[in-house]
């Protein structure tokens, strides 16, 4: 069992598997960080300066007025988070937009790669048939046998 184990992490693609977990951590608190600090502040200085996480409305219990929403929280009241909401779809609209065109970008660099690779090797040669001369000979040839 113990050597099953060990060749199923060796094998490549369980490997490959952890340094894109690995990767995709780190890659985490890059795309965190450009949303909190880049694509946030832009996005409210067209919004007025409006923060969407404290956009909230009181279900049930008391809150004082302007409020945050950790405020609202702590309070104990049952709070509609609609703003966090919006804030993680827009956090997600932007890790999807970065992943897809670092995926692109991959695709694009593999596909130069494979065409460089394609070019580098010479074509293989096909061995050249009979010219129309020959073929007509020897169907001239088998209808004189007949």
């Amino acid at each position: 069992m113990l050597k099953d184990f060990r060749d199923f992490i060796a094998r490549g693609n369980v490997m490959d598997m952890a340094v894109g977990i690995i990767v995709g951590a780190a890659f985490t608190a890059i795309v965190n960080s450009l949303v909190a600090d880049l694509i946030n502040p832009i996005i409210g200085l067209f919004t007025g300066g409006i923060d969407f996480t404290n956009n909230y409305i009181v279900l049930s219990g008391d809150v004082p007025e302007g409020a945050s929403l950790d405020a609202a929280r702590e309070a104990g009241a049952s709070v509609f988070a609609f703003g966090s909401f919006v804030m993680a779809v827009i956090n997600f609209l932007i890790i999807a937009w970065v992943v897809f065109m670092l995926v692109k970008a991959v695709n694009k660099i593999k596909d130069a790669a494979a065409r460089d690779e394609a070019a580098a090797e010479p074509a293989p040669t096909v061995p050249a048939g009979p010219t129309q001369e020959e073929l007509l000979s020897e169907i001239r040839d088998l209808l004189k046998a007949r």
